[in-house]
């Protein structure tokens, strides 16, 4: 006896062949990869040699940030460097505190007062130095003369290299006792001025120093945001009868925005490290209680006093309140519809 087969539709047929197996715990079926991405042996041997060349990076990268952190375990013992050459022995012997070291940071007056310095630091830094590199990349950004350009880049861009050595060098033979702007005041008959040692105007005089140094390395950023502008988004906007302000509040900031969220998160997770060495070089000219920030506490606590758990400790909090800022300003970025740090 004869069977009819009916035959399947061509729509069908193609849905039952091309749809993925699911992967299932019985037969232990696995799912099968989207359409057209390669394999993770294909994705190797593709990249193989970006990988090769950041290698080096990663290695140095675990070396000196990531395996350090092993280190912390310190902070909960009374570490004794002394009883051991090796420090991982010394680590071993020292006796266990548990949290005594945090209870005497919590309770330590000079802590807190780091703790002020800081973000008062940051502050100032954030709302006075944060702009000028916008502002400054956007004013040689609309300098028509490409040589002006370059060399006001070039300028502006090399306090950079400089050392905090020099840099503060340079500040005091300006700003210190007798210093030009000092003689020039008792040529005309007033009193010198000595902002180098003030304690009133030295977190004003470390911001100004951290501008004239580090904002051309902000201008470098911004510059090459400004520079994958397309100029058929400024022809356009100058057809529509945009000026130049409106130009750049509608087209130049909006290009900038991705970059000053990305900018400003690794700011706000950098807010509690304000510049070590440019502060310790000036510490004792002001004194601790305007100069003393948190790297500087730890490093005398530490270094100085030789009381390495309780350094351990103070490092491990600025640590973890850094790392908060980072997640909470990156979350902000998230909901500005910016990328930020990481995406979703």
């Amino acid at each position: 006896m004869s069977h009819s087969t009916v035959p399947r539709s061509g729509t069908e047929a193609d849905t039952t062949a091309t749809t993925p197996v699911a992967s299932d715990g019985a037969t232990g079926a696995r799912r099968a990869r989207p359409p057209g991405e390669p394999s993770l042996r294909h994705r190797l041997r593709r990249d193989r040699v970006l990988l090769l060349m950041t290698l080096p990076a990663v290695v140095l990268v675990l070396l000196f940030n990531y395996i350090p952190i092993l280190g912390n375990v310190v902070a909960f013992q009374d570490y004794d460097p002394y009883v051991s050459d090796n420090g991982i022995v010394s680590m071993l012997h020292s006796p266990w505190v548990g949290l005594e070291n945090f209870q005497r940071i919590f309770e330590d007056s000079a802590f807190w007062g780091a703790v002020r310095n800081t973000l008062v630091l940051f502050v100032l830094q954030l709302v006075l130095y944060f702009p000028v590199p916008i502002a400054l990349a956007l004013l040689i950004n609309s300098v028509v003369r490409p040589r002006v350009r370059a060399i006001s880049q070039a300028v502006l861009y090399l306090p950079h290299f400089f050392s905090w050595v020099l840099v503060i060098a340079v500040f005091q033979q300006l700003f210190g006792g007798a210093g030009l702007l000092s003689q020039l005041l008792r040529q005309h008959g007033y009193d010198g001025l000595d902002i180098m040692t003030d304690p009133a105007t030295f977190k004003f005089l470390v911001t100004a120093q951290s501008v004239w140094k580090d904002a051309g390395w902000g201008i470098i950023v911004f510059l090459a945001a400004l520079a994958s502008v397309s100029p058929d988004l400024y022809e356009a906007a100058a057809m529509d009868g945009a000026g130049r302000w409106r130009r750049m509040w509608h087209v130049t900031l909006p290009a900038l925005r991705p970059v000053i969220a990305l900018l400003l998160v690794l700011r706000v997770g950098d807010a509690l490290t304000v510049g070590f060495e440019q502060i310790l070089l000036q510490r004792d000219a002001v004194g601790p209680g305007a100069a003393e920030v948190l790297d500087t506490f730890v490093w005398w606590n530490g270094v100085r006093n030789q009381d390495f758990g309780y350094a351990a400790a103070a490092g491990l909090v600025k640590g973890v309140v850094s790392l908060g800022l980072v997640l909470a300003a990156n979350k902000v970025a998230h909901l500005m519809g910016e990328q930020g740090v990481y995406r979703k």
